[in-house]
């Protein structure tokens, strides 16, 4: 399998994993953005994707960045859906003290192909049971 990237801008740097067996894609900013404490912004990338059919791309924080700096993605995961065409935007949010700023070439978040299905929905009057009894427990059901 491939994916395709397509430069928006001439100084956009292919995703690249940092490690062989890593399972993120590095993306990195193509512009300056400085996000305050307590701010968001959207970073681009430069970047165009093409998803492969049946596969979306899941846009996931940098834990260096969340661990030093506070900087996470806000609707993280973001995504990108198999036939969306235009720039990877990623839209950090600065839960830190201090101000940031990304630099462009700077890795911001990460980019991960997962799988998805699309069954056909379908509205019934009764679920079936669940296989462990849980049924409808929700937050803290399960205990500490």
């Amino acid at each position: 399998m491939r994916i395709s990237f397509k430069r928006l801008v001439p100084h956009a740097r292919e995703p690249e994993r940092a490690h062989d067996h890593d399972a993120g894609y590095d993306l990195r900013a193509a512009e300056s953005a400085r996000i305050g404490p307590g701010e968001r912004t959207s970073v681009g990338t430069g970047l165009a994707v093409a998803i492969p059919e049946g596969h979306a791309g899941l846009v996931l924080p940098r834990s260096g960045l969340a661990a030093r700096h506070g900087i996470g993605v806000v609707n993280g995961p973001g995504l990108i859906d198999p036939e969306y065409r235009g720039e990877v935007k990623v839209i950090l949010v600065n839960h830190g003290s201090d101000a940031w700023t990304a630099q462009p070439g700077d890795r911001v978040a990460q980019l991960l192909l997962v799988r998805f299905d699309a069954p056909e929905v379908e509205v019934v009057a009764e679920l079936p049971p669940s296989a462990d009894d849980r049924g409808a427990g929700g937050f803290g059901s399960s205990g500490r």
